[in-house]
């Protein structure tokens, strides 16, 4: 941790970016259990272990700041602000979920939060990003757009006319390159001909940062100088965030390709919360009994929205040709 960074960043945020990293990482840990005990429907991939980068860039932004997300969704719309009980009865196919139980894991949105929706199109969000960076330079508001993208996602024709069409318009626009090791079951390593992806940010006329993902100070400040420079009219900035999950690529993935003890060595020597709680107390900005008081509060919280989800109502026939068209 740096001295600027211990310095900008005042106990109350502290502990505002490890309850929402703890939120994140128990939600999932929850869906898991529920999802092999049969109890969801549909397809889930999981966010545990990414916490730290979604949370490090949300800190930065407001309601008013709009950001795109992937199937791997719940993390950033935690990090952005939606309900935790309106999600898990979102994931159970609730008529009164986020978005009336008819988009599931992969499709939860909430525009009052800025979260313009998670996407089951590898490569979908960054055009949704352009439109929304493009409407904010228009209208000379401030705000900025983010686009989280896979290593998957980095690859996709539509995430390459995005940064040319950011770098050309200079838009206020960051592009988060989640980059966990693999598209799917394909090793980036593999995949990504030039190397790493923030090599590609020169090929686009932007700034580009590889990040530890691993670690929340280092994405939050990565993030931090990215945004006040979008805000600023400085256009687009590529930020490659380099980490790896704690699970498959979907629930039910067997992860063959990965190595024995890869994801145990993840949860034991690369765990962010952990390394989040260790840094903290060792330069005494949190003391371990705030962080304990906040872990048992979100467990609660986590049970509360698992209750509520199953018992919430589940849609009727009626419900069906509702939401289908919008009138302006």
């Amino acid at each position: 941790m740096t001295a600027g960074t211990a310095l900008q960043l005042s106990r109350d945020r502290l502990l505002a970016a490890y309850r929402t990293m703890r939120t994140i990482r128990d939600f999932e840990e929850r869906v898991h259990e529920e999802f092999e005990a049969g109890h969801l429907p549909g397809f889930v991939h999981l966010y545990a272990g990414e916490e730290a980068s979604a949370v490090g860039v949300c800190l930065n932004l407001d309601d008013e700041d709009k950001i795109c997300s992937t199937h791997r969704g719940h993390g950033h719309c935690i990090a952005k602000g939606c309900d935790v009980t309106g999600m898990m009865k979102e994931l159970w196919g609730a008529a009164d979920g986020l978005c009336a139980g008819k988009g599931g894991s992969m499709h939860i949105a909430d525009l009052s939060k800025g979260m313009m929706g998670a996407n089951a199109i590898v490569g979908g969000g960054p055009p949704l990003a352009c439109g929304a960076a493009l409407a904010a330079k228009t209208l000379k508001n401030g705000k900025v757009a983010v686009t989280f993208t896979g290593d998957g996602g980095s690859n996709q024709g539509t995430t390459f006319e995005s940064m040319n069409f950011a770098s050309i318009f200079d838009l206020p626009l960051i592009f988060v390159f989640e980059n966990n090791g693999y598209a799917e079951t394909t090793a980036s390593s593999w995949s990504v001909a030039c190397g790493d992806i923030v090599n590609r940010a020169e090929a686009f006329g932007m700034p580009g940062v590889q990040v530890d993902g691993f670690d929340f100070f280092a994405v939050h400040d990565a993030a931090a100088e990215a945004i006040e420079r979008a805000r600023d009219g400085g256009g687009p900035t590529l930020i490659e965030v380099k980490f790896g999950r704690f699970y498959g690529h979907h629930e039910g993935d067997n992860q063959a390709y990965r190595g024995k003890d890869e994801a145990a060595d993840l949860r034991e020597n690369h765990d962010c919360l952990k390394l989040f709680r260790q840094r903290v107390t060792e330069a005494g900005l949190l003391a371990a009994g705030d962080m304990d008081s906040v872990d048992s509060e979100v467990a609660s919280l986590i049970d509360q929205a698992v209750a509520a989800a199953r018992a919430a109502p589940r849609p009727t026939a009626a419900d069906l040709t509702t939401d289908v068209y919008i009138s302006y």
